[in-house]
């Protein structure tokens, strides 16, 4: 393995990226080595923190390579609306989901038609879409809708109507800002076997003070190199849009970690961007005050200062 620069605190190199840089190059030289779900095998650490100033509009968006954060932005969206099904995704282009539903696919019907074909199927035909797209009650499902159930008096039970977590923090926030249950949870411990994915980035707290909201982000599960880019930016989104919406200015993101990792074989990543330099201070401009935090659309986004490094390809483990 070759060997990873170690980066100092000195006044030059106070860029807030070094934080994830750091705990790449930690994960990469100290991580327990371990077999994991997907079989290829990563270095773990547990227990990690992250803290990022969201003032002024700064976004912990990473400029050691390039993260595609529209992509990242519509898939936020996407959480909010509460859908389930990739294809309203995979009509936008956005293609970070694919894998799961194809693998399903492939397995239950033995057909091993490969993904490109999968994804152009999913966006032309809406019943394929409908039977083989869905991922189950994941993320936004849970979000907005998470289940309920009622005594019919029997001894048997009807569900109930759904619970909007996000509309309720909102309502929360306004009405008693002081409060420590501001959350938005995704680990419904009942639904977990029916979702493509249980929930990686699982627990949203928010905290005001001093008019400013800060969110604290836990993740059970973190692919740093691939995934720990995007949920740091989707964030630090939702902070700033909440933060819109309740008449706060944003605070601070602060992510956790549990099972924080790197997959064996992304070395080439690692090697490469820890030999890379932070530069500029990406900020985040919300250019529309919508009536609702599900009222949102893309072009509402507009960052400024991004002037990232090269991408870096991986391949997703699934």
């Amino acid at each position: 393995m070759a060997s990873t620069p170690f980066h100092t605190n000195s006044a030059a190199e106070r860029h807030w990226e070094w934080q994830y840089l750091d705990l790449m190059r930690r994960i990469w030289t100290e991580g327990d080595e371990r077999v994991d779900r997907t079989g290829i095998g990563t270095r773990s650490i547990f227990g990690t923190q992250l803290r990022f100033d969201l003032t002024g509009g700064r976004v912990p968006l990473i400029t050691t390579k390039r993260v595609y954060w529209k992509t990242a932005a519509r898939e936020m969206l996407w959480f909010l609306s509460g859908e389930t099904n990739i294809r309203p995704l995979v009509l936008q282009g956005v293609k970070i989901w694919n894998e799961w539903p194809h693998a399903r696919y492939v397995r239950e019907t033995g057909d091993s038609m490969p993904l490109d074909r999968f994804v152009e199927r999913i966006a032309q035909d809406e019943a394929f879409a409908a039977e083989w797209g869905d991922l189950g009650p994941v993320y936004g499902k849970q979000w907005v809708d998470w289940p309920t159930y009622e005594a019919t008096g029997d001894g048997l039970y009807r569900k109930g109507k759904g619970i909007n977590q996000v509309a309720q923090v909102i309502d929360s926030l306004i009405r008693n800002p002081g409060s420590r249950r501001h959350i938005i949870e995704g680990w419904n411990v009942a639904e977990l076997d029916s979702m493509a994915l249980p929930p990686c980035h699982k627990t949203y707290q928010f905290h005001v003070a001093d008019g400013r909201l800060s969110c604290a982000l836990y993740q059970r599960s973190c692919d740093v190199a691939l995934g720990l880019p995007f949920n740091l930016w989707g964030g630090a989104m939702l902070t700033h849009m909440i933060a819109q919406q309740t008449g706060l200015q944003p605070g601070e993101l602060i992510w956790m970690g549990g099972d924080t990792h790197l997959y064996l074989n992304h070395a080439h990543l690692v090697e490469e961007q820890l030999s890379r330099t932070p530069q500029g201070e990406p900020t985040l401009s919300l250019l529309r005050i919508p009536d609702s935090i599900f009222a949102y659309r893309i072009e509402d986004f507009a960052v400024d200062g991004y002037a990232p490094q090269a991408p870096i390809v991986a391949p997703v483990a699934v």
